[in-house]
């Protein structure tokens, strides 16, 4: 059965994208733990990062590189913060988390809701800053 994420990639599921390629798509997390917390997922579903081809996982790192420096641009933050842990939805991705400090990046904590425009306005500017990285 399809992931959510490869759901998403067919647009069966409508989602804030923030960057996209032939084979890679960035959008914003719907249970952030900040503003601006985006997903960056191949679009090829792979459920363990560390079994997909080393071609394609240096690949997903150099889009997430582009994606996290756009984000730096035009979200404030120290940083933007990086995790991939992978139990939840079974397609590997990596959360680019805009942080201050590193409490800020416990998944744990309760997350941040948006209103769709929000969401919107926030994937507009981050796209933006990524086109013109």
């Amino acid at each position: 059965m399809a992931s959510i994420f490869t759901k998403i990639v067919k647009g069966e599921i409508p989602s804030h994208k923030v960057a996209e390629t032939d084979d890679y798509l960035a959008f914003l997390d719907v249970f952030p733990l900040a503003k601006g917390h985006t997903l960056v997922i191949p679009k090829k579903e792979t459920d363990y990062i560390f079994d997909m081809e080393k071609k394609e996982y240096s690949g997903l790192w150099l889009f997430a590189q582009t994606v996290a420096i756009g984000m730096k641009k035009v979200i404030p933050c120290k940083k933007v913060g990086v995790a991939v842990i992978g139990l939840e939805v079974l397609h590997a991705h990596i959360h680019l988390i805009p942080i201050n400090g590193v409490e800020e990046i416990n998944f744990s904590q309760p997350k941040l809701k948006f209103s769709q425009e929000e969401l919107f306005a926030t994937a507009a500017i981050i796209r933006a800053a990524v086109a013109t990285k």
